[in-house]
């Protein structure tokens, strides 16, 4: 499937701040894929490589369209140049080696071991390249006694204490919805090789970056274990509130919506009593300040309730809007779609696509004033680049391309 490139910037220079590197991607699904597609998005080369025939499992993961083809690949394969090579030969490892010699950053998420026994270990790799950055994303991490263990982003939620905090606090443990381990791990993975990036242009010299899932988990956990060791207070799932801190809750509207009310500061406390007609409220001994309407959360809760609920969502967002009282719907699609901001901050974008035509994606996040990161084109066919990348970057000819390709290697 190829793809026409759009520009979303025309204003800016569309070429990308990391437009100077390049990366080679190994690996599947969404751990290491995810951090190839930020530093793509901001412009580096990311060669990835896929085996030939199948390619990344994300070529068929999630929902499917019309056509049968997966409208995941497009987001996570996006900006990328797909090469096909057979890790498992020894001509694709030489092609992987003469590529790494080339990089600046390699990302991989096999299990530890696997590049080891493929002879492109790191000690290795930056024998012929001692700028190299390894950027290898795994459940566990390189080292201690569960790195052997294969590991899923579930797994790494569960073990680094977010699954068991998020739900109901009468019901199992529950997901968030995406795949927030994996996603987690990669933005720790794309930190780690900017940070490892700025030590090679003050050392010259590469290093590895270890980004285990449970740890990138762990990292966001705020005070839970000091919490833990120190008082032996144990977080548990509270649905949609968090425990005394209130307001902060959906509450439901007369037209069956549901809108976030963000009141907990007491300034913002005093504004949403006035909106509900009562401003007494605020000076009330039940609520007057942050610890008190804590204590007493679920009343205020119910009471805030029964007075959204006679109240239509837009006129509700209106008025609290009017009174500074932060305040918003619970999004859904369609919801981003229709957004007047999410269309001035052009948060999605739509490309062209060859077999979907217009295909709405998620914009480039954070935004840079000057050299802002784009998306110049979908997740390619497989194998789409490796001619191009051979003959250009390796300089493999014709022929040599056509004998690799028979022999299974791409």
């Amino acid at each position: 499937m190829s793809n026409e490139t759009v520009e979303i910037a025309p204003e800016h220079d569309q070429v990308g701040p990391l437009s100077d590197l390049r990366v080679v991607e190994m690996g599947q699904l969404l751990a290491g894929p995810f951090c190839g597609q930020l530093l793509a998005d901001f412009g580096a080369e990311v060669i990835k490589l896929e085996d030939p025939g199948k390619g990344d499992p994300m070529r068929q993961w999630g929902r499917k369209s019309a056509q049968g083809q997966s409208l995941w690949w497009p987001v996570v394969g996006r900006n990328k140049k797909s090469v096909t090579c057979n890790l498992r030969t020894p001509e694709g490892q030489q092609i992987a080696r003469d590529l790494i010699a080339t990089a600046d950053i390699l990302i991989e998420n096999f299990r530890p071991g696997t590049l080891e026994r493929w002879g492109l270990s790191y000690e290795e790799l930056s024998a012929l390249n001692p700028k190299l950055i390894m950027v290898r994303v795994t459940g566990y991490g390189q080292t201690g006694p569960y790195a052997p263990r294969a590991g899923y982003g579930s797994i790494g939620e569960a073990m680094g204490g977010l699954r068991y905090i998020t739900g109901d606090p009468d019901s199992l443990p529950s997901r968030t919805g995406i795949s927030i381990g994996d996603s987690l791990a990669a933005v720790f993975a794309t930190i780690g090789a900017l940070t490892a990036l700025h030590g090679v242009r003050r050392t010259g010299r590469g290093q590895i970056v270890d980004s285990a899932i449970y740890e990138a988990v762990l990292s966001l956990m705020e005070s839970t274990v000091p919490e833990y060791q120190l008082t032996g207070y144990q977080r548990e799932r509270t649905g949609s509130i968090l425990p005394n801190v209130a307001p902060s809750n959906v509450y439901p509207t007369a037209d069956d919506s549901s809108i976030l009310i963000a009141a907990n500061q007491d300034t913002v406390f005093r504004r949403l009593a006035e909106a509900m007609g009562e401003p007494e409220l605020a000076d009330d001994p039940r609520y007057h300040n942050h610890a008190e309407r804590g204590a007493n959360q679920l009343e205020l809760d119910d009471r805030i309730a029964d007075w959204t609920r006679r109240q239509q969502s837009e006129d509700l967002l209106a008025l609290l809007e009017e009174k500074g009282v932060p305040a918003g719907r619970i999004y859904q699609a369609k919801d981003m779609l229709a957004d007047p901001h999410f269309a001035a901050r052009e948060g999605i974008v739509t490309l062209q696509h060859k077999v979907f035509g217009d295909f709405p994606v998620q914009n480039v996040a954070p935004k840079l004033s000057s050299t802002p990161g784009t998306i110049r084109w979908l997740g390619p066919e497989l194998g789409e680049h490796t001619a191009e990348v051979l003959g250009d970057a390796l300089s493999r000819t014709p022929s040599d391309i056509d004998e690799l390709r028979t022999s299974g290697v791409i």
